[in-house]
């Protein structure tokens, strides 16, 4: 039991942080920090992983309760969310950005924390449909328990990099930033197509095709 949860835990992190694009995340927080006290970004982005935290863990439990509710089969999903992945991937390779818009125009902003920070930049569109597939994928406790562990690490490790973000951008330019989103979308493209093959191979089996 040990080593099935260790063994999620780590799978389980590393695909979440991948899925939450830090870099893209990083690069938009600057953008939309710029100008403001340390200790308003640093509210921000307690605010901001709160937020995605929570919509994270509903998103986590909801995806069998949703599937049942929509008489739609986890294959299905999986085929529906990994071809939306595939999409964000090919955005952030093709121009470091994910494809959806980030929110309201600045002027209507009362506070980015949420909107668009939380949703649409850290959990965008592609990022519940993996979290609500990921979350249906678990099954015993030890598989659940490090499923959960790795969604709280990998965001407890994105607002590790949100603080570091004015040291990341120092360190690494505006151009460093925009290839390491880059090539998180490769990363994501790959994880896209396994989702999607996983998919198709079930609904083939399931349907005796």
């Amino acid at each position: 039991m040990i080593a099935v949860f260790f063994s999620t835990f780590v799978t389980s992190a590393l695909k979440f942080l991948f899925l939450l694009a830090p870099f893209f995340a990083v690069t938009m927080f600057l953008a939309l920090t710029r100008g403001q006290s340390a200790a308003e970004k640093s509210a921000i982005i307690r605010r901001a992983c709160i937020s995605a935290l929570i919509l994270g863990l509903a998103l986590f439990f909801a995806g069998p309760l949703l599937f049942n509710a929509i008489g739609i089969t986890l294959d299905s999903f999986r085929i529906g969310a990994g071809s939306l992945l595939f999409l964000t991937a090919i955005s952030l390779v093709s121009d470091g950005t994910r494809n959806h818009a980030t929110g309201l125009p600045e002027e209507d902003r009362d506070d980015v924390a949420v909107v668009p920070l939380a949703i649409p930049i850290i959990i965008g569109p592609a990022t519940i449909g993996a979290i609500l597939v990921y979350g249906a994928e678990l099954n015993t406790v030890p598989e659940v328990a490090g499923g959960l562990l790795g969604l709280v690490a990998s965001l407890a490790g994105l607002a590790g990099l949100l603080y570091l973000s004015g040291f990341l951008e120092k360190a690494m330019g505006k151009t460093g930033l925009h290839i390491m989103s880059k090539i998180s979308g490769l990363i994501l493209s790959a994880m896209a197509a396994e989702i999607v093959l996983t998919g198709v191979a079930g609904f083939v089996q399931s349907t005796g095709l």
